[in-house]
């Protein structure tokens, strides 16, 4: 199987080169193309204000001065001779769970490979310092069997969570919902030696909506969470009454 890979946190990340390892060591083709610097929270953003350069390293992984996005949209669309059978996005160091999927990088680059009409998995691990990052390798060669097996009909777009352990201290793997944070924390100002102000944007909020079923339940228990995700935005329920209210 040809495996596209990239990530958010740059080609030089030890999450990536874990899976990149692991999934060769299992007989995969392997294709790494991810962003020359760490693009953590670019979201879906294409660059289209300047022209793109790809790189390659002695190791053989292309890096691109541009977000995770503008790797597999590249790859896909230009670099590739054929299309992969699958994008892979990740390891990211640290979780991407509720509405850190807004804004991940690492979920960006898989969901432009769904939207280019290829099955796609974003995988994450929920960092608490251990950095088991060969737990979540293992678990995502084990799902690239499964599709080898058994391929979805249609494209798919998976956000998988892997809890920072051993891989023997793994409870299995449960398909899940995405929970919910509170809402972030408040802007970090400084002021800089030249008296000017500037502004962190405050870390994310904790868990709100964390129970059963949710990916942040799941890897609390030490298990696996994979979420299916969809990129239609439209809100159906609220369409009829649009519609009355455009009447009036």
């Amino acid at each position: 199987m040809h495996i596209l890979l990239s990530n958010d946190d740059g080609y030089f990340a030890p999450g990536l080169a874990t899976l990149a390892a692991t999934l060769t060591e299992r007989g995969h083709q392997i294709t790494v193309v991810a962003p020359e610097r760490d693009r953590s929270g670019a979201s879906n953003s294409l660059t289209l204000d300047r022209p793109l350069m790809v790189r390659r390293t002695p190791g053989g992984f292309h890096y691109v001065n541009g977000t995770p996005t503008d790797c597999v949209h590249l790859a896909v669309t230009g670099l590739l001779p054929k299309l992969p059978d699958m994008v892979i996005s990740g390891i990211n160091h640290g979780a991407n769970m509720g509405d850190d999927t807004v804004y991940s990088g690492t979920v960006a680059a898989a969901t432009e490979g769904f939207l280019l009409g290829i099955p796609s998995v974003a995988v994450s691990l929920v960092n608490n310092n251990r950095e088991q990052f060969q737990t979540a390798a293992n678990v995502v060669a084990d799902l690239v069997v499964r599709v080898a097996a058994q391929p979805f009909t249609e494209p798919v777009l998976l956000n998988v969570n892997v809890p920072d352990v051993a891989p023997e201290e793994l409870q299995g793997i449960v398909v899940t919902r995405l929970g919910k944070r509170h809402k972030a924390q408040d802007t970090v100002k400084t002021v800089n030696p030249r008296n000017q102000t500037m502004y962190w944007v405050g870390a994310a909020g904790g868990a709100q909506d964390a129970g059963p079923g949710t990916d942040f339940h799941a890897v609390t228990q030490n298990q696996v969470s994979i979420t299916p995700l969809q990129i239609d935005l439209t809100r159906y329920a609220l369409m009829g009454d649009l519609q009355a209210w455009l009447a009036r």
